[in-house]
């Protein structure tokens, strides 16, 4: 390497810690990162395709590094900008696969690509109806679910009732031979409509790359070196697509954590983290423990939590300052615990607390009526991250419609607010309370 290529190189290694820098010089796969929460994942993985590319063992071109979220592939892209490796592909998964079907397609089967579909509801109500089944919202996304579960699962139709009832999978009290029925019936909907699910992108790529060797060894001559973040949550389909871009080959870095598994639900397996090394003998393990983002109290409880479970990962070592204990209180119901929250979020600002350093965590976005609901009610401002506000939501707005229409027709003049709202959402499937006092809301 010439002198500035070594100090760039140098640069970018000397300002991660030792584990983060264990990562970044292993340009050669196998490699396998083990990843705890705050531990700064994404900045060993990014310093460690700038490091490749810096050197010359990687041409940014030929990185393809795959993430599952937009906003996450939009991060990955950033510092990677910053760092000097602005070339390189950052994609979730469906939309590297998306660019390669829209590409190849049109040469392999002679047709248009199908229309891509936003939901599955429609053409579920459409198949339902030709099996003489009535099925409400709550049903049809039960049913969408499923269907999403069984695709990234490689779990057909045909083969779906033996196998849901193997892994004790229900829908609704529906029979698994009634939800194969309908998953079968949901697939001739979509292909007579011309169209395509967010998991028919991962199985049309796979099926071109399986039966098209031209296509695949185009694609393989594109991407020669791969990345995979928060591979914990990579499906079975997701592992086979993966695959088929690698061809055999094991230019591979996959990072994760299995305590930070979240879509399990959905078809996630996180045995390919932590079976990785025993499928590509000669791996590079590497794990980072050195938590920056919270103090010893959290990470040891969480430590403490994890240990002897089947999502234990890493050993965690806070860096921070200590602070204060960590506290554990229980409630009867959500509305007792949002109540609680709301109040303490309360104290802490009358004792002077800045608003923007308070933060109530929950686990889904449909939680978050109810803490919603009790700030509201106690005029305290809030913004809502990574989920829409109650009214903002789909099935809400569609309710708000529906009572204004009833309003209009008279049907709803001699019933209180109440009883109509639950009324209306109980009919789509909502069991949620009407919200009150949504004022104080900040988008």
């Amino acid at each position: 390497m010439a002198t500035s290529q070594v100090s760039q190189a140098e640069a970018l290694l000397s300002a991660l810690d030792p584990e983060q820098r264990q990562v970044a010089e292993a340009l050669r796969g196998p490699v396998r990162v083990l990843a705890g929460a705050g531990t700064g994942k994404t900045r060993a993985i990014t310093h460690r395709i700038a490091h490749g590319v810096v050197t010359g063992v990687y041409a940014p071109s030929e990185v393809l590094a795959v993430t599952f979220t937009t906003r996450a592939a939009g991060e990955l892209r950033q510092r990677l900008r910053q760092l000097g490796a602005p070339g390189v592909q950052a994609r979730t998964f469906h939309s590297a696969a998306l660019r390669q079907l829209r590409y190849f397609w049109p040469h392999v089967h002679g047709t248009e690509l199908p229309q891509l579909t936003e939901s599955k509801l429609g053409m579920l109500a459409a198949a339902t109806r030709r099996l003489g089944l009535r099925a409400d919202q709550a049903l049809l996304r039960d049913l969408a679910s499923e269907i999403e579960w069984a695709k990234v699962s490689n779990v057909g139709p045909d083969d779906y009732a033996r196998i849901a009832e193997r892994a004790g999978r229900t829908v609704s009290d529906q029979p698994a031979d009634t939800v194969g029925k309908l998953f079968s019936s949901y697939e001739d909907v979509k292909r007579e409509q011309g169209r395509m699910d967010m998991e028919d992108v991962l199985l049309f790529t796979a099926g071109v790359l399986a039966s098209d060797e031209r296509v695949a060894a185009q694609v393989r001559r594109q991407y020669k070196w791969f990345v995979v973040d928060e591979f914990q949550d990579v499906s079975p389909l997701q592992s086979a697509l993966l695959d088929l871009w690698l061809g055999g080959r094991d230019e591979l870095c996959v990072v994760g954590d299995p305590a930070q598994t979240i879509y399990s639900f959905a078809g996630a397996d996180a045995t390919y983290l932590l079976d990785f090394p025993k499928r590509y003998p000669g791996t590079t393990s590497v794990e980072l423990v050195r938590n920056y983002r919270s103090t010893p109290q959290v990470v040891t409880t969480a430590n403490t939590l994890l240990a002897g479970s089947v999502s234990a990962g890493v050993e965690l070592r806070s860096q921070q300052p200590a602070g204060a204990a960590v506290r554990f209180v229980g409630h009867p119901d959500e509305v007792a615990e949002a109540a609680y929250v709301a109040d303490q979020v309360a104290t802490l600002q009358r004792r002077g607390t800045a608003p923007g350093q308070i933060a109530v965590l929950f686990r889904i976005n449909a939680q978050s009526e109810h803490f919603e609901d009790a700030l509201s009610d106690r005029g305290i401002p809030y913004l809502v991250r990574g989920a829409a506000r109650f009214f903002e939501r789909p099935e809400v707005r569609e309710a708000v419609v529906r009572l204004r229409g009833a309003a209009r027709s008279g049907e709803v003049d001699d019933q209180p607010w109440v009883d109509a709202v639950h009324g209306v959402l109980g009919g789509m499937g909502w069991s949620a309370e009407p919200p009150t006092g949504r004022g104080q809301g900040r988008d």
